[in-house]
């Protein structure tokens, strides 16, 4: 299939979609978390500082060559990455179309947590003490919960990818700005509760020493990957449905900016409502520990402190049942866009629709369930896979200076009337600005990482080894059937 059927009915459309893509758990469950465990004694500013500079130097220039990806190439990310770069790279799309795909298995296990946490908190009295809260989620983790809510987001995410670009649409036409609004209100309430602005004043002020460690940078890069959804090739799947008239540059900057802002909101909230019932009782280094102490599977700070802080609030079941019903849409929006990416590309490979699809739901529900049911796994392939998107984001940069960065800019960026025009300095940001990122920030990762015991373990869950094992089974795989992957799209096309 060389080409789509179906467009989004509007640029608005587009839009809502593609900040579905960019808007999800990472902006609240991850978000504050990370923000925490990179701030230092003063504040979290200085990580923030970071974070912002690759919005602009990461973020905006890889969403932007996304969407023009999609659009000129329309088709899944296999086979516009062959189509621009060569069809002997087509195994980068399919590393970039994997790193997502393992991503999406265990993100629906996360998905299908915000959807029992929002059912719980509507059924049952909020947990009045640590204990409870914690007695919540081993409980949950103790039973079938994780591996049935994980099915039922599974299923959800593919009965709306199923119904094609326009169920997505008008899905996303729900969810986000519902999403925007519970997170304002969410917001507001925060800043009500006396001594919630000693956590705003922390969140911003810098520490400018913490810059001085690389895995402040290296956070602040993967954040950022995983806050807007840059280099996942998602934005790329959605772009291959955008009208030729709609352009790209002003869309990927409301995009990247549009996310961060609900990053930043979801964070003031969380340190404003942490710093608020915590610090009477607490000094702000412990208010911080708890914070930085995420728990089992990086859970601690949404579902296991949060609800039982809720309770300490006036109004905070109601608030409760908001925060993780705007959870559950913030998992959904992006499950539904990893899974139409799976899907498409299985679609380019000659499986009807329905086909791919209800093949992606099964996969996905078969690969996630062992990190529904084991949180050290769920641990291993979140870290693998969130530092892979540096290698993704280096593919699709590789993909358009292969074609040649002035004519890709000319012929798929800048060549829309009415649209904000990228110039040259994009041009340098993707062909040398990206990719420099990705090798210095990768190898400075990996150099640090060689200090740690045991770092040539492939079974340890944080280790060198652990990554370049499973990266090379994926890259390897898909190189040695670069081929047929190639004879495959083109000869349906």
């Amino acid at each position: 299939m060389s080409s789509t059927e179906q467009r989004f009915s509007s640029r608005w459309g587009l839009i809502v979609s593609v900040l579905g893509i960019a808007v999800g758990t990472g902006n609240i469950w991850r978000f504050p978390r990370i923000v925490a465990q990179n701030s230092g004694d003063e504040g979290a500013g200085a990580f923030l500082f970071a974070w912002f500079i690759f919005l602009l130097v990461w973020s905006v220039p890889l969403i932007i060559a996304e969407y023009a990806l999609g659009r000129k190439g329309r088709m899944g990310v296999i086979g516009t990455i062959a189509k621009v770069a060569g069809k002997k790279f087509a195994w980068m799309g399919a590393f970039i179309g994997f790193v997502a795909t393992a991503i999406m298995f265990y993100y629906s296990v996360v998905a299908g947590w915000c959807i029992y946490y929002f059912t719980r908190m509507i059924s049952n009295p909020l947990p009045v003490s640590m204990e409870a809260s914690q007695s919540i989620w081993d409980g949950f983790q103790a039973g079938g919960g994780p591996v049935l809510f994980h099915a039922i987001a599974m299923g959800i995410g593919a009965v709306v990818v199923i119904k094609g670009i326009n169920s997505i649409e008008r899905v996303n036409k729900i969810l986000i700005p519902a999403l925007f609004v519970i997170v304002l209100i969410s917001v507001i309430r925060a800043l009500t509760l006396s001594g919630a602005f000693e956590g705003i004043d922390f969140l911003f002020t810098p520490d400018w020493a913490t810059l001085k460690r690389p895995r402040v940078w290296l956070e602040a890069l993967t954040q950022n990957a995983w806050d807007t959804g840059a280099g996942w090739g998602l934005i790329l799947t959605y772009g291959a449905y955008m009208h030729a008239r709609h352009g790209v540059v002003k869309n990927a900057l409301i995009t990247g900016f549009g996310n961060n802002m609900v990053s930043l909101l979801a964070a003031m909230m969380i340190f404003g409502i942490v710093f608020a019932t915590l610090g009477a009782e607490l000094s702000r280094s412990q208010v911080l520990e708890v914070m930085q102490t995420s728990g089992p599977a990086a859970t601690g700070l949404t579902f296991i402190w949060m609800p039982q802080l809720f309770a300490n609030m006036q109004f905070g079941g109601i608030l409760s049942a908001l925060f993780f019903l705007g959870l559950s849409f913030a998992a959904f929006s992006s499950l539904i866009a990893m899974i139409e990416l799976t899907s498409r590309l299985l679609v380019d490979l000659g499986l009807s629709k329905n086909t791919a699809v209800i093949s992606v739901a099964g996969l996905g529900f078969a690969l996630g369930v062992p990190s529904a049911v084991n949180l050290s796994i769920f641990e291993n392939q979140d870290f693998v896979w969130g530092v892979a998107l540096m290698i993704s984001g280096a593919f699709v940069a590789f993909s358009v200076v292969r074609y040649g960065t002035t004519a890709f800019r000319l012929e798929a960026v800048d060549n829309v009337d009415g649209d904000w025009k990228a110039g040259p300095g994009w041009e340098k940001l993707i062909k040398y600005i990206v990719p420099a990122e990705a090798v210095i920030l990768l190898v400075w990762w990996l150099w640090q990482a060689a200090d740690v015991e045991n770092w040539y373990d492939p079974i340890q869950k944080y280790t060198i080894m652990t990554c370049v094992v499973q990266w090379t089974i994926a890259m390897g795989s898909f190189y040695g059937l670069n081929k047929w992957l190639n004879r495959k799209m083109f000869t349906l096309a």
